[in-house]
């Protein structure tokens, strides 16, 4: 190998080389990078013969769907007047309704009265009357308090009607549409509710409560102011009570009930409901203690249901109605074949009163 003459250093390959970041190295090569295009959104656009540069306009916002527009804005004062006027409304239909059961005041007081002379001819006092103490009794009975009850159930549709309206403009379009089916079913369960403690509850308990004093020689007399508290007790009693499906269905729509936690819960309410018809049903038997708790386990588990629609509905979820219907099948032949074995294996008959079955 040749050595370098007079001292000189050897060429060196990597002369002329600079490193990027070498900072004695002399400045980095330039490194070109592509800006960003801008959005199309934010690009600037010709003004036209102005001459300038001008963003575009913003896109419109999106027309929100019919079903969810927001609720009527009210002021407190216009709340005000809104009740005003529906409460106003109630009680016109209310005062109509009035004036009509007045007009039919005995023969409405013959409906009332039906009950205690059956129950009287039931214990063996066939000429047994309700008697008055006081002058005006009859005329507050007969023609003030019985028409009022009477009209209570004529306008419940119109006065629920009313509630309805003043609640709606809190309510959402959508929801705006139950208004027929609310006041159908709440004033149908009022009215069918009446008819039940009519005919199977007051009918009943009458009777029974009559005839506790006939074996110590006690002879009932009572008057029809008694009577018609007690009459107007128990049927708006139960009238009321028909109403837990709407009741249950309300406490769901405010999401204060769940219907899973009302199911979960269903055996306190079923054993709530049995204790309640026992102190109703004067007596032990138990075909006339379930007589009264089966209806109130049923209104139970249709708000229950009506429940599990509303979730469903606000879930956007199919309610499985093919269940419902085989359950309910399967519950109407369970019906069935009680009735049949209570006939012909426990000796039962019908009869065209309550309890309508008896041996």
């Amino acid at each position: 190998m040749d050595e370098p003459k007079g001292g000189d250093s050897p060429p060196d390959k990597y002369e002329g080389f600079v490193y990027p970041d070498d900072p004695y190295g002399g400045p980095a090569p330039e490194v070109s990078v592509p800006e960003p295009a801008e959005p199309a959104e934010t690009a600037l656009v010709p003004a036209g013969t102005g001459g300038g540069y001008r963003p575009p306009p913003p896109p419109p916002p999106p027309d929100e769907p019919e079903e969810e527009e927001g609720m009527v804005r009210m002021s407190f004062l216009g709340h005000l007047e809104e009740l005003r006027s529906r409460l106003i409304r109630a009680l016109v239909g209310f005062g109509v309704a009035f004036v009509l059961c007045v007009g039919f005041a005995y023969p409405l007081w013959n409906v009332v009265s039906a009950p205690a002379k059956d129950a009287l001819q039931k214990i063996g006092i066939a000429d047994g009357h309700l008697v008055i103490t006081a002058p005006l009794e009859g005329f507050s009975i007969i023609w003030v308090q019985v028409p009022f009850v009477a009209s209570l159930f004529v306008a419940s549709p119109w006065v629920i009607y009313q509630v309805w309206a003043f609640i709606a403009p809190g309510l959402y379009r959508r929801e705006r549409r139950w208004a027929v089916p609310f006041v159908l079913i709440t004033a149908g369960l009022f009215i069918l509710g009446g008819l039940f403690a009519y005919f199977v509850a007051f009918r009943y308990g009458l009777a029974f409560l009559l005839g506790l004093g006939l074996p110590g020689g006690v002879v009932p007399m009572v008057t029809i102011t008694y009577y018609f508290e007690l009459f107007t007790n128990v049927v708006l009693g139960i009238a009321l009570v028909f109403e837990l499906p709407v009741i249950i269905f309300f406490l769901t729509l405010l999401r204060l009930a769940s219907p899973r936690w009302l199911m979960a819960h269903s055996r306190y309410a079923i054993l709530a409901i049995v204790i309640i018809a026992a102190v109703v049903t004067p007596t032990p038997d138990v075909f006339n203690l379930m007589l009264f708790a089966v209806p109130m386990v049923a209104l139970y588990f249709v708000g229950i249901l009506a429940s599990f629609t509303l979730v469903y509905k606000r879930e956007n979820r199919q309610f499985p109605w093919t269940k419902i219907f085989l359950w309910t099948g399967v519950g109407l032949v369970l019906v069935v074949v009680l009735v049949y074995v209570m006939i012909h294996q426990l000796h039962y008959h019908p009869v065209p009163r309550f309890p309508y079955l008896v041996r």
